[in-house]
């Protein structure tokens, strides 16, 4: 494939003939608006290309940056196959190689698109990949990208200029490799303290994970939507935090929220500052709300996709939205992977069939079917006046509307030298670093223990890297040979594995095993033990208070950071974004919806070395 050379209209303007006609049209041209452009072309597609604008599904990068001639792991069909034979035009990538290879696979895509009959280009999207953990269906390690904490450290830090920061980064080295939309920032509440997907938060209180949005959205963007922008997809309208019995909604156990404390609208808050500022897109989440009425009319108890009170009731008419709603993957077909199958999130409405599914998420209000490739349904229910060419119109617009103003018709390709030169660059990994120390949270240091200043010591580890432990002192390999101990340990879980996707999210009960403390008091009883736990979620940690002479918490913060805020080489200075609960008796009696507990362990906002605590 070769690239697409522009070429010269009257007045010497340059533009892609993406139609391949000799000459200037208006959808060509750079000179006219978004909107103008994009009325031109809808009248130019055929119905096959218009079907393919509202469909949204994975794609897998080829070894060394070629295209995947079949399916994959995740992707269900080759990428030549799902371009030019189902006209799809946004992706959501998966596993991407080194940023060189990265770009070569994303130009190589683009390419491939110009094959098209009007050269629609390809937009990219991903789930978060700056963090450090792996959530297929979630998000991904950084890999090449620079490393920071999990959402939730970036909330810990309850710093504006920090998120703005955070998200210039990741629109930097995303649009570098041809990222163009992010699937987040996710504006859940983490009011539910089971829940599994908290780490992907910024926490519990309406106003500050308002505010820390605002920041990310306007560091995305950049100075205004343009070609050097990443568009967001804002999500789990209008609030997925509030799980009943915290169990996640992307597994039929898990489908139903719920709000006992009548606290609707403070889930709702992050979503009204987002659509007012014009974020390009809106992800509705799986669930469906039980036992919730708005102005004192009961809301369906159907998932949010297939809510048209919610969506066109609440989000267009009252909230003035006309962006793109993608709706959340697989609402429509179950997926089978290997012996395992996740059921088609199609809550309370599971009695329809595929069609009957598709036809319900369009009247409902959604534009794209999110993790879906079957254009065949859509055309299918258009042919038998189910759905009529103009409802296919209004949502194909919306689509065009975001990749003429990224800039993606006038130019859609990245540079392989440059995404080498910016992602992961060492400006970029110390910045993340530094952001992994900073959100550290000092829970306890009674004694005055940090930091950590000189040397000298002997210190027994476990869940340290040795070349850490050493910047420590000596490591030996029994507490009673120590002068310190250095622990790490991770928020318990209760391990599932029966469905497809769900042995990656951390569900259940909130307890350590009750050895856990005892064994550590045992290591305490020789040295001062230094424990450090990973909150993807909140963890009980009473039992573990008598045993820490210094209790932290951490958000995917690397070894080396969690040292170099321990010596003080960096301040930590995270606070908490969520409380922390007694036991699990009170987290079964705290309603799902309401930030906060009354009585906490840890208040929110703890840490900074002066715990908010009431123990």
């Amino acid at each position: 494939m070769s690239r697409l050379t522009p070429s010269t209209g009257p007045g010497g303007v340059r533009f892609r003939d993406l139609n391949r006609n000799g000459r200037l049209d208006p959808f060509e041209d750079p000179r006219l608006t978004p909107e103008e452009r994009a009325d031109d072309l809808l009248g130019r597609l055929s119905l096959p290309e218009k079907i393919g604008l509202l469909f949204h599904t994975v794609i897998e990068q080829g070894p060394g940056g070629t295209l995947l001639d079949g399916p994959g792991a995740i992707s269900k069909t080759g990428t030549r196959e799902v371009v030019l034979g189902k006209h799809l035009t946004h992706f959501n990538v998966h596993a991407l190689g080194s940023p060189r290879e990265a770009a070569r696979w994303h130009n190589a895509l683009q390419e491939l698109a110009v094959e098209a009959p009007h050269g629609i280009p390809v937009t990219v999207s991903t789930d978060p990949r700056h963090g450090s953990s792996e959530n297929a269906g979630a998000s991904f390690a950084a890999g090449a990208f620079s490393q920071w904490p999990e959402p939730i450290g970036i909330g810990a830090l309850h710093d504006v200029e920090a998120v703005r920061e955070y998200a210039e980064i990741v629109r930097a080295e995303y649009v570098a490799v041809g990222i163009r939309m992010a699937l987040g920032p996710t504006l859940d509440l983490a009011t539910e303290p089971r829940w599994a997907r908290q780490q992907h938060t910024f926490g519990q209180d309406p106003e500050l994970v308002s505010r820390l949005g605002e920041a990310f959205l306007q560091g995305v963007r950049g100075d205004g939507v343009g070609p050097g922008s990443v568009a967001c997809v804002v999500k789990h309208f209008p609030g997925g935090g509030p799980q009943m019995d915290g169990e996640d909604a992307h597994f039929p156990y898990g489908r139903e929220q719920v709000y006992p404390a009548g606290r609707f609208e403070d889930h709702l808050a992050p979503f009204r500052r987002a659509t007012a500022m014009g974020v390009a897109g809106v992800m509705p989440y799986y669930g469906m709300p039980v036992g919730l009425a708005r102005g004192g009319v009961a809301v369906p108890e159907v998932g949010f996709g297939f809510n048209g009170p919610l969506l066109q009731g609440l989000l267009r008419d009252e909230l003035g939205y006309d962006g793109l709603v993608l709706s959340d993957w697989e609402l429509i077909n179950d997926n089978h992977v290997g012996d395992q199958v996740l059921p088609a999130r199609a809550w309370g409405v599971e009695h329809l069939d595929a069609h009957g599914r598709m036809e319900l998420l369009l009247e409902a209000g959604c534009d794209q079917f999110g993790g879906e490739e079957c254009v065949e349904i859509l055309a299918d229910l258009v042919a038998a006046g189910r759905v009529s060419q103009e409802r296919v119109d209004v949502s194909a617009r919306r689509v065009l509307l975001v990749k003429l103003r990224l800039g993606l018709f006038d130019d859609p390709y990245v540079d392989e030298d440059e995404a080498e030169r910016v992602v992961g660059n060492e400006n970029f990994r110390r910045a993340g670093m530094r952001a992994q120390a900073e959100s550290v949270t000092v829970l306890q240091d009674e004694s005055g223990l940090l930091p950590l200043a000189g040397g000298g010591r002997r210190v027994y580890a476990e869940g340290l890297a040795p070349e850490q432990v050493a910047r420590l002192g000596e490591r030996v390999g029994r507490p009673e040979d120590a002068d310190l101990a250095v622990v790490r340990l991770a928020a318990p879980f209760e391990p599932r594995s029966d469905l497809f996707l769900e042995s990656w999210f951390h569900q259940g009960s909130l307890d350590f095993p009750p050895g856990r403390a005892v064994r550590l008091s045992r290591i305490a009883q020789h040295c001062p033990l230094v424990l450090d736990v990973f909150l993807d979620r909140p963890a009980v940690l009473t039992p573990l208070l008598p045993v820490a002479s210094v209790l932290t918490a951490t958000y995917g913060t690397s070894d080396e950071a969690l040292v170099d805020a321990l010596t003080g080489q960096v301040e930590p200075r995270g606070r908490l974004p969520f409380d922390l609960p007694r036991s699990m008796d009170d987290v079964r009696a705290h309603p799902e919806d309401r930030p906060g507990f009354e009585d906490p362990l840890f208040a929110g906002g703890a840490g900074a070395r002066s715990p908010q605590a009431s123990r």
